[in-house]
């Protein structure tokens, strides 16, 4: 494991064509009031210098290939976090014509979710520090 990942994860936001909702509650997890930062986390400038990319909204099939796209761009080590009822099953939009029946995980690995119809900016950090409490423990067995 890098040392980036394991001290100052950034983080890239995807929304696939959602209603907001989980948007709004991811950034809201990452202002001063939850302080993120604390733990090394923010916002990447770009998809190239991501770490961790937050997926919200249903999969759709266009946006499908976009989001697969993306994980393709990411460097070395990549984490994907499903945020929201939709990212997780594809919520109230399962079953529609244009969407990709499931959620994010059958387009692209995942590695945590986050269940909510928006969840709070409280369970999105904490699903990105038990993530990086994992693989932090993981790479320490590694040595």
């Amino acid at each position: 494991m890098s040392k980036l990942i394991k001290y100052s994860p950034w983080l890239v936001h995807f929304n696939t064509g959602a209603c907001n909702g989980c948007d709004i509650e991811v950034l809201a997890a990452i202002t001063p009031l939850y302080d993120p930062e604390r733990y090394g986390v923010k916002l990447s400038p770009s998809i190239r210098h991501g770490d961790i990319l937050i997926v919200t909204g249903a999969v759709t099939k266009k946006a499908g290939e976009r989001l697969k796209r993306l994980y393709e761009q990411m460097p070395g080590i990549k984490y994907v976090v499903a945020v929201g009822a939709c990212a997780y099953d594809g919520g109230v939009f399962k079953g529609s014509y244009s969407s990709i029946s499931g959620g994010a995980n059958k387009v692209i690995p995942v590695n945590a979710y986050v269940p909510g119809c928006p969840p709070r900016p409280e369970e999105i950090l904490r699903a990105l520090l038990l993530l990086l409490d994992r693989e932090k423990v993981k790479g320490d067995e590694q040595h």
